[in-house]
């Protein structure tokens, strides 16, 4: 009497949940499967062996993906048992046709039984096959929709269609299933960025706070429109004219948040998250560097994408330039600031802090600042500019002192000159 075991299966009929028993074993290590053969091990033999033995091979090859067959061999006894011998399948996990890649869908030999596999199992499996590469695995949610991805390329009049996502790497390349890059860019993200807003520069009094899920189109524009709100604008004036300038290149803005977004570390669950105050604004993406490179080579323009399909519809859209140009730009953007971007990395964190230019641009200018130049400054902030008539009553110094005064404020970059003689004045740079 034979008994069933890991890797043998009897069956005295044929049934469909003999493709359950398939797919755990082209999941685990393999094993046969007798049918015709009852529970106690005794050949019993099934009925109209052939037209059993066509639905047994047509049901396994149509029920089943990825095709398992390459796998499964067969063999017709004497006895009237068909004998399916199953290899351990390559591009592991296996599942149910109708019922996708999760558990319900997805077998594995436990024993003597198929049982459904747990999350943590199908991933590992997923992984085991497609390698460690995040986003071209095969995602293990496949209900997916895309319609911001759809407008993202609408608008630059790009194609995204079915017949494209193979291309772009949205659907494996062994099957149609979607991979993590398609979830990334679908309406069901499950990553997010936050932005906090705080009162002081250490960070510990909230001011607001925002979460911004979706497609990653969705949070690029979400995200950006808020910090934009963030973005203060401080007015000068020179002369009659007024001058503003805004605490962040709005370019800066952008080329940070776009690299958060387009080099984090998917395979990691938490949030890209931006922290804003009065000082500066850092953004903190999950991943460090990749091995091999250093701040000093990103500064430089050296870049290797974790994310290469990411970066590449980035690219495509034109939402990114080139590679590595990003954060040159940034720097570029604050040649002539007296504070400049700073770039921190550990080994599961990338942050690149922008100090707020026209914070900078005061504590630099305001360095050394006595309580008459003080006095000065507040009343061109009132008036505009001031004279060396009105400096003169404002202080209460004789002509010889106050133009000295100004000549060192003048100096130091605090005041700027306009006009000469009777005519001049003095504005704040």
């Amino acid at each position: 009497m034979a008994f069933e075991t890991e890797n043998i299966e009897f069956k005295s009929e044929f049934t469909e949940d003999i493709y359950k028993e398939v797919i755990a074993f082209a999941n685990t290590d393999g094993g046969v499967i007798y049918i015709g053969i009852d529970n106690d091990g005794n050949a019993v033999g099934i009925d109209n062996v052939d037209a059993n033995y066509t639905r047994i091979t047509n049901g396994i090859r149509d029920a089943i993906m990825p095709d398992v067959t390459m796998f499964v061999k067969y063999t017709i006894q004497e006895n009237k048992v068909v004998r399916i011998t199953v290899g351990e399948g390559s591009y592991k996990p296996y599942y149910l046709k109708a019922k996708g890649l999760k558990p319900s869908g997805v077998y594995v030999r436990q024993g003597t039984s198929a049982v459904p596999a747990s999350p943590d199992q199908i991933r590992a499996m997923i992984k085991e096959s497609d390698g460690d590469t995040f986003e071209t695995m095969r995602s293990m949610e496949q209900e997916l929709t895309f319609e911001s991805a759809s407008r993202a390329f609408a608008r630059y009049q790009i194609e995204f269609s079915n017949t494209k996502y193979r291309a772009l790497g949205i659907t494996a390349q062994g099957d149609e299933l979607f991979t993590n890059l398609a979830l990334l860019l679908s309406d069901q993200c499950a990553h997010t960025t936050k932005v906090a807003v705080f009162a002081d520069e250490g960070n510990t009094k909230f001011r607001d706070s925002k979460e911004f899920g979706g497609s990653i189109f969705e949070q690029l524009e979400n995200t950006f429109n808020y910090l934009m709100l963030c973005n203060k604008t401080t007015a000068t004036f020179r002369g009659l004219d007024r001058i503003e300038k805004v605490d962040y290149p709005e370019e800066a803005l952008r080329e940070a948040l776009l690299n958060a977004l387009v080099h984090r570390d998917y395979s990691f669950s938490g949030s890209i998250i931006i922290n804003v105050n009065d000082k500066e604004m850092e953004f903190i993406s999950i991943g460090g560097l990749l091995p091999g490179l250093s701040p000093e080579d990103i500064r430089s323009g050296i870049s290797q994408p974790r994310n290469k399909n990411l970066a590449a519809i980035f690219h495509r859209l034109h939402l990114i330039e080139s590679y590595g140009t990003g954060i040159r730009r940034i720097f570029a953007l604050y040649e002539n600031c007296p504070a400049q971007p700073k770039i921190e990395v550990t080994p599961n964190t990338f942050k690149i802090i922008l100090p707020n230019m026209n914070r900078a641009t005061v504590a630099e200018s305001t360095e050394g600042i006595t309580a008459q130049m003080q006095k000065v400054l507040d009343y061109i902030k009132s008036h505009g500019q001031i004279t060396d008539a009105e400096l003169q009553d404002l202080l209460g110094l004789k002509k010889t002192r106050a133009f000295t005064l100004a000549k060192q404020m003048v100096e130091k970059g605090i005041l700027h000159t306009i006009g000469r003689g009777s005519e001049k004045r003095y504005v704040v740079e």
